[in-house]
């Protein structure tokens, strides 16, 4: 299909076939390229070798469940997740969003639905007309830090990846990108096409705690991200584009 090589990559990753498969074949008539996997093991290989947009991943499986590889996606790139389970399960849910998980499908799903929740994440992600995005430059330094865009990752001064939830990345994105400005928390969703977050997103406040706690030396008395009363937060920190 022409074109096709453009279009957001998705990995679908069920060890029941007749999900993964028709699911596939359903995300592929609408425009997105998909790669499937019937296992956990089988899913790390892809993502190995292959340029994943976001991993569409079910967590109850034989062997490595969705919930250990979610994990290791989240502690190694910054590739966007949607969990699905037949489980109704509160702690399922918690442990995926505490993982980091950008969104969560309960089975059975209605297959429209699901496209809307991959592109809404995808567009957050900065799949598709994202306005939190850096063609031009390689990564953003500032303080002892590097945000590389090209990789979606954030390493400090020993060159030690931090992990950063999709919604971390584009929240810090959206600061080295607009340094020593007022931003307010309408501007940041705004920047970061918050405002179509899924009901159990973590709001922009939790956000910026999160990231805190991951790039101050002291996340009591923050030095990169300050709050101002009554107006929002700014970035403190000079950045220079590397």
């Amino acid at each position: 299909m022409a074109g096709m090589a453009n279009n957001p990559h998705i990995l679908v990753v069920d060890d029941e076939r007749d999900i993964r498969d028709p699911l596939a074949s359903y995300l592929g008539r609408n425009g997105l390229r998909t790669t499937t996997a019937a296992s956990a093991a089988e899913a790390r290989e892809i993502l190995a070798v292959h340029a994943i947009d976001l991993v569409l991943l079910d967590i109850m499986m034989p062997g490595e469940d969705g919930l250990s590889l979610a994990a290791f996606v989240r502690s190694t790139m910054a590739t966007p997740l949607i969990l699905v389970t037949a489980k109704i399960d509160e702690v399922d849910r918690i442990l995926g969003l505490e993982i980091g998980a950008d969104d969560y499908v309960a089975k059975p799903f209605s297959p429209r639905e699901l496209l809307a929740r991959i592109k809404a994440v995808l567009r957050r992600a900065g799949g598709q007309a994202v306005l939190v995005h850096a063609p031009d430059a390689a990564g953003y330094a500032f303080g002892q830090w590097v945000l590389k865009t090209g990789d979606r990752e954030l390493v400090d001064a020993g060159g030690i990846s931090i992990a950063l939830s999709t919604g971390e990345y584009n929240l810090l994105l959206a600061f080295v990108t607009h340094p020593r400005r007022v931003l307010s928390r309408d501007q940041l969703l705004d920047i970061t096409q918050g405002r179509e977050l899924a009901a159990f997103e973590r709001s922009i406040d939790n956000h910026i705690s999160r990231l805190r706690r991951k790039i101050e030396a002291d996340p009591g008395d923050p030095k990169l991200i300050k709050t101002v009363r009554g107006g929002g937060y700014m970035f403190a920190a000079e950045v220079r584009r590397i």
